[in-house]
Order: C-alpha cells, then sequence, then structure tokens
C-alpha cells in the first residue's frame, strides 16, 4: 500500500482495477471513497464497460466527497474514436468540511498512483462535469 502525503494509503486494489479500466476496459468508471477510519483510499462502486455516463455522475453521493475516474469515449471531428481517461475530484459544497480538506490533502498523492489519466475536473456540483465541459477538455 502507498502512503499518501496526509496519512492516507492507497489500497492496491484502487491501482489494479484502474489498471483493468485503463489497459482491458473492463469498467467504465470506477467511484473512490476515503475510508477514514482505516485511513485508506478504497473502490467503492465498479461501472460496467455497457453503463453510461448518466449511470456514473448517479454514483456520486451529493453530499459526500470522493474521487472517480471515467473512460470517456467520444469521436473527433475527423471521425476518429478516441478515448480519454478522466479523473473526477468530486467534493459537493453540501458535503462535510473536514471530508473536503481531507480529499483535497490526499489528491494528488492519489492522482500520482493512477498513471494514464488525462483529464482532471474538480467538481462542486454536476454541471462542472457535464459531458460538454469532458467533451470541451478532450480536443
Amino acid at each position: 500500500m502507498a502512503n499518501a502525503a496526509s496519512g492516507m494509503a492507497v489500497h492496491d486494489d484502487c491501482k489494479l482495477k484502474f489498471l483493468e479500466l485503463k489497459a482491458k476496459r473492463t469498467h467504465r468508471f470506477i467511484v473512490f471513497k476515503i475510508e477514514e477510519k482505516q485511513k485508506q483510499v478504497i473502490v467503492e462502486k465498479l461501472g460496467k464497460p455497457t453503463d453510461s455516463y448518466e449511470d456514473f455522475t448517479a454514483s456520486l453521493p451529493a453530499n459526500e466527497c470522493r474521487y472517480a475516474v471515467y473512460d470517456f469515449d467520444y469521436v473527433t471531428d475527423e471521425n476518429c474514436q478516441k478515448s480519454r481517461i478522466v479523473f473526477v475530484a468530486w467534493s459537493p459544497d453540501t458535503s462535510r468540511v473536514r471530508s473536503k480538506m481531507i480529499y483535497a490533502s490526499s489528491k494528488d498523492r492519489f492522482k500520482r498512483e493512477l498513471d494514464g489519466i488525462q483529464i482532471e475536473l474538480q467538481a462542486t456540483d454536476p454541471t462542472e462535469m457535464g459531458l460538454d465541459v469532458i467533451r470541451s477538455r478532450s480536443n
């Protein structure tokens, strides 16, 4: 287990599932949660390859922080199929201040464990991570 600057460890399962998403494309998305008692980041939910972006956003709790990774497929203006791995730091305004601080202080270290992230979004409400936002950042 890797140790984060904030004292937060990253469970090996987080890296394994991320590699599956990146290399094998066995997951559409992964939602990660900080388990405060164990002081580690764990996998909370895996999205099936057939899941939609709406399934992904519905997996993020309305008033709790999470990290998430989404495998975004799109077609370029030149009609090429492309894919981008998007990291989302989900920190809704309604979440606890302590939780926001823990997630903010652990984010960079956790992100470094996931090699291959191409786009990063910080979102406090769903409009900040809409498909249009991701599309505009993908080009």
